[in-house]
């Protein structure tokens, strides 16, 4: 998660129908990434940045996450009732990219331990986590405590720090990020991909799961000052941070309306 960012990026309550509608009907913002097809291809010196100032745009989001309650509902932004939804489709994206190791792996932006606990435990014999917020990260040691899990995996180091000041000490067999990078500008997302890179062991894998926009546009939320970036920015940062794509995949079986989201996994691009 970006600084003072609370949590997950909520998989919010909004129609992308009407959403898209709506940017139909207006002007392409001077600011978005997409502004125009030559834009996709610009280098990172040309990435775009939000249009509120930085220490705005992270300010804003801590207030609003400030207000959210430590719950599974609080995390999924009141749809709490797709959790399983979502970790049988984590599940099985897992299963198809088969990470080798199984001893470490990394949660970023873990909120309350939601993702550690019923994805990333059971699957490693240790887990860190990076959580921002001290009382949400309080909720995740207790809530991904080995009593709370039946004695899977452990839950290890927890990193009170945001994503875009983060550098890992340690070499992860996977590292997950999900519903979180829409509260980094773009110049902080290719920085932390790049960082990401560097905390991977051999073999390992990067994933992130997040909403995308079904247009070219980016999608402000002033809300929780948060942004919906097209998958192809996605793709694009990645690539630019140096990693290769090995498997993206639409998240299935979620309530109508919401934004589609997807899980990408990578890894890092052979030195030569």
């Amino acid at each position: 998660m970006a600084t003072n960012i609370k949590g997950e990026l909520s998989v919010k309550l909004k129609v992308n129908d009407l959403i898209t509608d709506e940017m139909n009907n207006q002007e392409k913002s001077i600011n978005s990434p997409e502004k125009s097809d030559a834009m996709a291809t610009l280098p990172s010196s040309s990435i775009t940045k939000t249009q509120e100032p930085e220490p705005e745009f992270y300010n804003n989001a801590q207030k609003y996450w400030s207000e959210i309650p430590a719950t599974v509902n609080g995390m999924l932004g009141g749809l709490g009732y797709i959790s399983a939804v979502d970790i049988q489709g984590s599940n099985g994206f897992l299963r198809e990219i088969r990470v080798p190791g199984n001893k470490l792996a990394l949660d970023c932006g873990a909120g309350i331990g939601r993702v550690s606990k019923n994805l990333l435990q059971p699957r490693f014999s240790r887990v860190d986590i990076v959580e921002q917020d001290p009382a949400f990260a309080e909720k995740a040691r207790e809530y991904c405590s080995i009593e709370e899990t039946g004695g899977t995996g452990e839950l290890d180091e927890i990193y009170n720090v945001g994503l875009q000041k983060f550098t890992p000490t340690k070499q992860y067999d996977l590292i997950w990020s999900q519903w979180v990078l829409g509260h980094l500008t773009d110049r902080d997302l290719v920085a932390f991909f790049r960082r990401m890179r560097e905390g991977l062991a051999p073999g390992g894998y990067f994933c992130i799961k997040e909403n995308v926009s079904s247009s070219k546009e980016t999608v402000e939320d002033k809300q929780d000052s948060s942004v919906t970036r097209p998958l192809e920015n996605y793709e694009r940062f990645l690539k630019e941070a140096g990693f290769r794509i090995v498997r993206k995949v639409k998240q299935q079986s979620f309530p109508k309306g919401l934004f589609p989201v997807f899980m990408i996994a990578c890894k890092p691009v052979s030195k030569t």
